[in-house]
């Protein structure tokens, strides 16, 4: 039990700045002082989540004996099953008077009843202080165990990390940390149900003991992560060949009441040496060898090396220049231009973050976006992009062009934030002029209650919904139908060949007949050429975009072209089934 909080009074009474009294142990509560009966009391009562108070002699840090009151409140939280104790402390005014000395027996005792009547009550006490030492002890297992898997829990490798990285440092005893990461654990936990992720977890847990050594410490840090670390020893070969039968073990299929699925796991290896500036960077390097073999396809094992920590460093670096951009706003949006296919007019246009950054120049979502994801920012930059949409939709108007609508794109995680629904009607910017682009993989991945919830309420706002890249991830008619989008994309690998190679073609035209028949209007990603742009257009297409109409430009140019331009990008012309026959295209339509 830690100390997470006082207030001014605390530090009044007791003489403990919050510095000193945050992150220490509760007996700090406890002086030299203290009777040990109130303090065996206080034990049990905390033991048995039970409110109670108790008036007592106490010490002030600096050894000052004065009379308290402590007062002991349980507070829990249903939904997360965490717990804590409100303590609080009242400097008892009218003891303070008194000599600060503990109580003194006045009388001897006079008769051997009243001997027998103390030493009874002795014998009681000091049975209870036998029984609360035992749960004492029982509590301090507690405290270094998993519940579940009975491994060493994550306050225990802490600690434990600790005591290794001084013998490195003391006497050079080397170790390497071997971080494990189950691959499908959630999978396992959705179809099998908890109870399956359990034994799961428990057989994860067997299967480290019998691989690893009594010289090991094998945690379990909470989900589906563990953690072993090991003595280096003589050769680094051993580790090599731990990694190697953790994957290998792992690999086979997992069986749950006569039902049986594969989980794979991931582990990532490094190793503390002497020669380290930083040995307590040892743990985050490991997990940083355990996201490059899940980036390599899961189920392997990877080292931690030199080029990794590059990259840790330039992510760092990149996490910190991302919060100061945040603040300074500069992101901005690019728009790209959706072409109406029969008028040829701009209808829409695709905006695109793009980070301005003060030495690095104009970067694109690809150098920033993943790590803004990790660290929870996606919904800061959104706010700022909104906010640039509303006053360029006004600076548009205020021109006299005709920009009819803008599209964004939606991460999974602004999805399912119930926020993001705040985020747009806060904006300003007008419903009827937003479409919101969701990936396939989204819908696929994430389509739980509220993300759910945000595509009916996006509906309900009068926003456009648009189903972007179609046909890269596993879509079905069912996800359609969840979804119902306006509007589909076709991703632009399809799109692209369509000229060159006719076998892409009926595919192409499968594709837009479900839209179709499905009431949905068709977009074509990556058109680059005029011929590109009658062909889908033929095809069914009412949209088109791609690089032959423009590539991203920032709003400037893009207020300079549709003033050029007034608003027409393409001129749509008649094409024959001959015309098209001449070509080779009319094939596939």
């Amino acid at each position: 039990m830690e100390l997470q909080w006082c207030n001014k009074a605390f530090t009044t009474i007791t003489g403990y700045q919050s510095a000193e009294a945050v992150g220490q142990r509760g007996t700090i509560l406890i002086g030299p002082d203290l009777e040990q009966g109130v303090h065996l009391y206080i034990i049990e009562k905390l033991m048995n989540w039970e409110n109670f108070s108790t008036k007592t002699l106490n010490n002030r840090k600096n050894g000052e004996v004065y009379w308290q009151r402590m007062t002991w409140t349980h507070l829990s939280d249903s939904e997360t099953g965490n717990h804590w104790w409100l303590c609080s402390i009242i400097e008892l005014e009218e003891e303070r008077s008194e000599p600060a000395k503990r109580p003194i027996e006045s009388s001897p005792i006079s008769d051997q009843e009243s001997y027998a009547r103390i030493a009874k009550k002795v014998h009681r006490l000091e049975r209870e202080n036998a029984r609360l030492h035992e749960l004492a002890k029982s509590v301090a297992k507690d405290a270094n165990e998993d519940a579940l898997t009975g491994l060493s829990n994550r306050r225990h490798f802490e600690v434990e990390l600790k005591t290794w990285i001084e013998n490195l440092k003391k006497d050079g005893t080397e170790f390497a940390v071997l971080y494990i990461d189950l691959d499908r654990f959630k999978f396992v936990n959705d179809t099998l149900g908890h109870d399956a992720g359990d034994r799961l977890l428990v057989s994860v847990a067997n299967i480290l003991r019998d691989l690893t050594d009594i010289s090991d410490l094998v945690a379990r840090l909470g989900g589906d992560e563990f953690i072993v670390m090991k003595p280096l020893g003589e050769s680094a070969l051993n580790i090599s060949n731990l990694a190697d039968e953790i994957v290998q073990r792992m690999q086979a299929p997992f069986r749950y009441e006569g039902k049986s699925t594969a989980c794979s796991a991931s582990v990532g290896v490094a190793i503390a040496n002497a020669h380290m500036d930083d040995p307590e960077q040892v743990v985050a390097d490991s997990d940083a060898a355990l996201y490059h073999a899940k980036s390599q396809g899961k189920g392997r094992w990877s080292f931690f090396t030199e080029e990794m920590h590059a990259n840790a460093l330039a992510t760092k670096q990149l996490a910190s220049d991302l919060l100061l951009a945040c603040d300074r706003h500069e992101f901005i949006p690019y728009f790209q231009p959706l072409i109406d296919a029969q008028t040829g007019r701009i209808a829409c246009a695709e905006v695109l973050v793009r980070w301005s950054h003060p030495t690095k120049g104009l970067l694109a979502p690809a150098a920033f976006l993943d790590t803004a994801a990790s660290m929870g920012i996606l919904k800061r930059i959104d706010e700022i992009i909104f906010a640039s949409l509303h006053g360029a939709l006004s600076r548009f108007d205020e021109a006299g062009v005709d920009l009819p609508r803008v599209a964004v794109n939606v991460s999974s995680a602004r999805l399912a934030d119930p926020t993001f629904i705040h985020d747009i009607k806060s904006s300003g910017i007008d419903p009827a002029r937003l479409t919101v682009e969701i990936l396939e993989s989204v819908y696929l991945d994430r389509m739980g209650d509220v993300v759910q919830w945000t595509i009916n309420e996006l509906d309900e706002m009068g926003l456009t919904i648009a189903l972007d890249d179609f046909g890269t991830g596993h879509a079905s008619v069912q996800g359609l139908l969840k979804i119902r989008p306006a509007i589909l994309k076709i991703d632009r690998h399809f799109i692209q060949p369509v000229v060159a190679d006719v076998s892409v073609r009926p595919l192409v035209a499968s594709i837009i007949g479900i839209g179709k028949s499905l009431g949905m209007r068709m977009v074509a990603e990556g058109v680059e050429s005029e011929e590109h742009a009658r062909l889908v257009s033929d095809m069914g297409c009412d949209y088109l975009q791609g690089f032959y109409f423009g590539r991203p430009m920032s709003e400037d140019d893009l207020l300079e072209k549709l003033i050029e331009t007034r608003g027409k990008f393409w001129s749509p012309r008649p094409w024959t089934l001959a015309g098209n026959m001449r070509r080779g295209i009319g094939q596939a339509i």
